[in-house]
């Protein structure tokens, strides 16, 4: 009977150490496929030789002060592709509830916005237009309101 009961826990751990690795693959960007952050940028600038003209200078991305820290954490994984904390994170936004504009499916994508002090994902998300993305969407309260913003690009 022991025995038993060690192989079905055996058998039970293997079953979620596969699908864990599943789920990493599925949310995997396609081979070939540029990464966010070949598409983005990112937030760090490489160096330059000192004789560089300002105009060579990479763009430092900024985006609004209204964002709370922790959406920062999460564009900077969009920028880089992950690893994401959440298997969602990067899966298709379906619109349902039609708060944004119109696009077809597979345009948007969502990603998981930490909540300090909540046991689960949260209510926060940041939504992603366009790949690359071209405009980003921001909820606190699941998908009830939204608030579009750019990322804009600062010289420095």
């Amino acid at each position: 009977m022991r025995r038993n009961a060690w192989l079905i826990i055996g058998l039970l751990l293997a079953g979620l150490w596969a699908w864990s690795q599943y789920g990493a693959q599925t949310t995997a960007p396609a081979a070939g496929a540029p990464s966010a952050n070949q598409r983005a940028g990112n937030h760090e600038p490489r160096a330059l030789p000192p004789d560089a003209s300002a105009r060579e200078r990479p763009a430092r991305v900024a985006y609004p002060g209204w964002l709370p820290a922790e959406a920062l954490d999460t564009l900077a994984l969009i920028e880089r592709d992950g690893p994401y904390p959440h298997r969602q994170d990067g899966s298709t936004f379906q619109n349902r509830e039609r708060r944004l504009p119109s696009q077809p499916r597979g345009y948007y994508r969502e990603f998981t916005v930490r909540t300090p002090g909540s046991r689960d994902r949260g209510a926060r998300r940041i939504i992603s237009g366009g790949a690359p993305p071209v405009e980003f969407f921001y909820t606190a309260d699941h998908y009830r309101t939204f608030r579009r913003f750019a990322p804009a690009e600062s010289r420095q």
